[in-house]
Formats: structure tokens, sequence, C-alpha cells
């Protein structure tokens, strides 16, 4: 499944390009495109939903998950418009905001925020010692495998931080990197064909009465 989540395709994480001509072919072509994106969309969520577990705590039964990550209603979904917090706050968001993040090749920044999320409620001082290792290791040194974008500044405090490990060691960088999403990925997430799809409400149509 996981090899699925590459099929998606690659754009310069902004809007799609609407000036590639006009007429009926331009419009068929523009729709087809549409169904694809939202076609690798629903894959990437599936994706993220069957994984979404939370570290530490046993999976639930498919039936169980099913019914925890129900499709929101036109109502729920919009309601995600109205802050970025509403978005994270929702299983169902969060995944779909991940999977927005994987088609803009900028992932690593909601794993950021989510691995210091997780690392914020760790008790155990020996758990978050190897906890913030490895977010460092993942994240924070140069030419880590999921580096994160923030200044030299920053990521020197956080190798001084880890020196004597606290759960605020990644207070500064999420920070930043919610800043960032919040006001970059997070407005084009609410422009996407997949949330404006998740927000139209289903046409009612109704029979003309005999006369």
């Amino acid at each position: 499944m996981q090899s699925a989540m590459f099929l998606a395709v690659q754009h310069d994480c902004g809007p799609m390009d609407k000036s590639a001509g006009s007429g009926p072919k331009s419009e068929e072509k523009r729709e087809k495109m549409k169904r694809t994106l939202l076609k690798d969309w629903k894959t990437r969520l599936s994706y993220f939903l069957q994984n979404s577990s939370s570290p530490g705590k046993p999976k639930t039964g498919k039936k169980s998950k099913q019914q925890a990550f129900l499709k929101p209603s036109p109502e729920e979904a919009e309601l995600w418009s109205e802050a970025f917090d509403e978005l994270l706050a929702s299983k169902y968001g969060l995944a779909a905001f991940r999977a927005f993040l994987k088609s803009e090749f900028c992932e690593e920044n909601i794993e950021f925020w989510l691995a210091c999320e997780d690392f914020k409620k760790t008790k155990s001082p020996q758990k978050l010692s190897s906890k913030a290792r490895k977010i460092y290791t993942d994240f924070i040194e140069k030419e880590a495998p999921k580096e994160i974008n923030i200044d030299f500044q920053t990521k020197t405090l956080i190798a001084q931080n880890i020196q004597e490990v606290t759960s605020g060691c990644f207070t500064t960088a999420q920070k930043r990197v919610y800043s960032l999403m919040e006001n970059n990925s997070y407005p084009r997430f609410l422009e996407s064909e997949f949330y404006q799809d998740l927000c139209k409400k289903p046409q009612i149509t109704t029979e003309p009465h005999a006369t």
C-alpha cells in the first residue's frame, strides 16, 4: 500500500495551473486530471487512516477503526476552515491534511509536529531521552532523512537542549513548523479539490407532483 503513496501527480506546492488552454477538450482534460488527483488523495487518505494508531497504544479491530474514522459530514468538514486547530483536532481531518502534505512532498512538517506532541506526553525520563535523540536524527540534524526547514540558530538551540532532555526541547521548532503549516499549507489545503469535495452538500432532487 505504501508504494501507492508515491503515485501522486507531482506539482510545485501551489494550486493547479488553470491556464492550460480553453475549449471543450481542455475542459475535459482538466476534469480528468481532477478525478485522478481525487483518486490519489483517497488512496493516501486510506493509508493514513489505516496507520493512524497512536504510538504505544494497541491497534483496534478493523470494525472499530472504521467507526472511529467515519467520513465527516459537509458541515463537520466546513468547521476545519474556521481554525487550523479544528483541522488538527479531527482524526479524519488530520489524516486528510497529512495526505495533502504528502502530495506536496512536505509531509515531514506534520510528522515532526506529531512526534513533538507525542514527545511532550512522555513521562519516563529514559523514553524521553531516546525519543529526543530519534526526533533529532530524523528531523533536525544536517541531511536528516526528514529534515525540516528551520534556521541554524534554532537547530543549535535544540542540539544544546537535548544534552539535558526536558519536555520543552523542541518547543521553539514545533512553534515555527506549526506557523509554517498554518500560513502556507493550511490555506492551500482548504482550496484543494479533495477538501472542496468533502464540503459538497448532496443535491436533493424532488420529483414533480402529479397533477
